[in-house]
């Protein structure tokens, strides 16, 4: 090691009261292993004084140089928002059919035998445009649906991680909570509520309404904005909690996955393992609560569209879609 960068103890002194008042010990202090000859050859010790960073900077700095880069919450609303648009394109047929056969269980007598005849008989009555009716009022809800969910989960969540970017599993419960909630009064309940007021209507043997807008316009003019929000408590009870689950089983299983290095990427199948078994976990935990939300939604009477585990795809698409906006617009 060079004579003039040698390790010592700064024990008495005007120099160890300096380092003490940057906010750390000697030994902690960079300063504290440098040394530094003065211009005529004696012992003087001259130190470079280094300004103290507080806790959250280096954590923050730490991540976005060591670990994980903490999401930007503008990136993470957008690549939500697509994600969310796109998830719900490819997995609707799906969602469609599950929500007639809850819509027809109180029917007497039921008009399908199972998911293979009510695609058989949609398709038979409306064509392959059939199975997509009503898209347009669940695709208008989810866009900005997930822009929420992650928006607000990394808000809440970029604060808690460490300084490798890690966050613990009990804050992915509560931002995935804080996520559930938020998703909930903003998208989800009016949302959800409409669709499945469309659909129902859709179903029914002279259809009133023409159009997304149009049965928005009327629901609004014979209920109120209020009529919108039908079953809102099951709402927040059920999105709260789903987030809740979901988040932290996906972050449980990444932090297992990545072990010691948080560095270490993820391919998009171990992804999309993870992110749907978090989507099962959150369907087996949430069934009675969305249950409980459908029939207040339609008058009690009628059950609507809950989740299936389709996070996988959500997922997959949100960390892609995240990936691609780092390299091509810079937040760091």
């Amino acid at each position: 090691m060079s004579s003039l960068y040698k390790p010592f103890s700064v024990s008495e002194g005007p120099c160890k009261d300096a380092i003490l008042r940057q906010g750390c010990t000697p030994l902690q202090h960079p300063a504290a292993l440098t040394r530094i000859p003065s211009a005529g050859g004696g012992s003087t010790r001259t130190f470079t004084p280094i300004p103290n960073i507080y806790p959250g900077q280096r954590n923050l700095a730490a991540a976005a140089i060591g670990g994980r880069k903490i999401t930007h919450p503008w990136k993470a609303i957008l690549a939500g928002g697509i994600a969310g648009g796109i998830e719900i394109c490819i997995t609707f047929p799906t969602e469609y059919v599950k929500t007639q056969l809850q819509l027809d269980e109180r029917a007497n007598p039921p008009r399908y035998r199972g998911i293979g005849d009510c695609v058989k008989l949609t398709v038979q009555d409306h064509g392959l445009r059939g199975l997509y009716r009503g898209l347009s009022s669940l695709l208008y809800g989810s866009i900005p649906k997930s822009a929420v969910r992650f928006g607000t989960f990394e808000v809440l969540s970029n604060p808690m991680r460490d300084a490798t970017g890690r966050l613990d599993n009990k804050g992915s419960l509560l931002c995935g909570l804080g996520a559930g909630i938020a998703e909930a009064v903003l998208v989800v309940c009016p949302m959800e509520t409409v669709k499945v007021k469309f659909i129902h209507d859709q179903c029914s043997l002279r259809p009133r309404y023409q159009g997304f807008f149009h049965g928005v316009r009327e629901i609004i003019r014979d209920q109120g904005v209020r009529g919108t929000y039908q079953g809102l408590t099951a709402t927040l009870l059920k999105q709260g909690s789903n987030q809740a689950i979901r988040f932290y089983v996906m972050n449980l299983l990444r932090n297992w996955y990545k072990g010691d290095d948080p560095r270490r990427d993820m391919h998009l199948l171990v992804t999309a393992l993870f992110g749907a078994t978090a989507g099962a976990a959150s369907v087996f935990g949430n069934t009675p609560l969305d249950v409980v939300k459908t029939r207040m939604q339609v008058n009690k009477q009628n059950m609507p569209a809950g989740s299936k585990p389709f996070m996988a795809i959500v997922f997959v698409l949100y960390e892609e879609v995240v990936k691609l906006l780092n390299n091509v617009w810079r937040t760091d």
